[in-house]
């Protein structure tokens, strides 16, 4: 990797949008069972400028017709259910028609292209696309639980594993839809990484630009990755990048506390100390203490840190995604 790319504040390049996957119906398409659509203008507004939106509707590809029944998961008595098949059916609420083949079929059709998909933005409470707190009904219609997955959305969840997952609705908080596109932007960073060709140094380098995401979002995985890349002779390389993105995306979940964000800051701030002089120094350490009072959001320090670092020769902070993590204009951290 060349020092113009590494010290990039973001490798995807100006006009390039991400590839991320979204539930049809948040598009504002009336694909839903009633013929009606979630439409999320936050989705097709906002987030359109930055993402190239892949939308899909499990239903419809299926080959179910808008309007159609609703459905809901089933879970067979033990009696009922079919050695090697599924628990979970998919039924209309009526119980006349079960369309756990169907939707299976689709599954099976479609997963494979969305590995080029960085993220996926789903639709909450659906009983194929929903993430979580699904209701189970048993065969009486009586709800069994409410801690399930869509079918569609746990079939993609174990395919891709790595990829960022998020409910349309969940994004209407500030925390998750940070949290959300933060790491969006660095499994994008990751993929492109392994598309032009893993080797060693391009693990490090990956390794360095995110570390002080990681040192805000999990200390524990921050200390314990060093020492995993320490020695790229141990075992092979592929199996070593396995282990460490793992570890990164699984940290990268953990939202990140305002004290967090405060060492983070505080860490940044100490590799500048003896570039600045008394009064950038007082500043900066004045809006971090601000920042951990809720007198102040996160774009405060972060600019003020961003500003610093113009004036001094730091090559190793200048590429750490921590401060650029995804596009200002997004606007996120002015909520944080």
């Amino acid at each position: 990797m060349d020092s113009a790319q590494s010290q990039s504040p973001l490798s995807t390049l100006p006009g390039v949008r991400i590839p991320v996957g979204i539930s049809a119906c948040l598009m504002g398409l009336e694909v839903r069972h009633d013929k009606g659509h979630k439409h999320s203008r936050y989705c097709t507004e906002v987030l359109s400028s930055y993402f190239e939106f892949r939308s899909l509707c499990p239903e419809m590809g299926a080959g179910m017709p808008a309007p159609r029944k609703a459905m809901h998961l089933v879970e067979p008595a033990q009696a009922e259910q079919e050695p090697g098949s599924e628990v979970l059916r998919l039924l209309t609420t009526d119980g006349e028609r079960d369309c756990t083949a169907l939707m299976q079929d689709f599954i099976d059709r479609t997963l494979p292209s969305l590995a080029p998909l960085r993220g996926y933005i789903l639709m909450a409470k659906s009983p194929s696309c929903g993430m979580e707190r699904i209701r189970v009904y048993n065969a009486a219609g009586n709800v069994q639980r409410r801690d399930a997955s869509g079918l569609f959305a746990a079939a993609l969840a174990e395919r891709y594993p790595l990829m960022p997952l998020e409910e349309e609705g969940r994004l209407n908080d500030a925390t998750l839809r940070e949290n959300f596109i933060e790491r969006v932007f660095l499994y994008d960073d990751w993929c492109q990484m392994v598309e032009r060709g893993l080797t060693a140094q391009q693990l490090i380098a990956f390794h360095s630009r995110h570390k002080f995401q990681l040192l805000a979002h999990c200390q524990k995985t921050y200390r314990e990755l060093g020492p995993m890349l320490a020695d790229m002779k141990a075992r092979p390389l592929e199996e070593i990048a396995g282990d460490y993105i793992q570890a990164v995306m699984t940290a990268m979940k953990k939202r990140v506390s305002r004290g967090a964000h405060v060492n983070t800051l505080q860490h940044l701030a100490g590799f500048l100390r003896q570039d600045l002089g008394d009064a950038d120094r007082a500043l900066i350490n004045e809006q971090i203490d601000a920042y951990l009072r809720e007198e102040v959001p996160l774009v405060v320090p972060m600019t003020l840190l961003r500003g610093a670092l113009r004036k001094t020769d730091q090559p190793y902070l200048a590429q750490q995604r921590y401060l650029s993590p995804y596009p200002d204009p997004l606007g996120l951290r002015n909520r944080v």
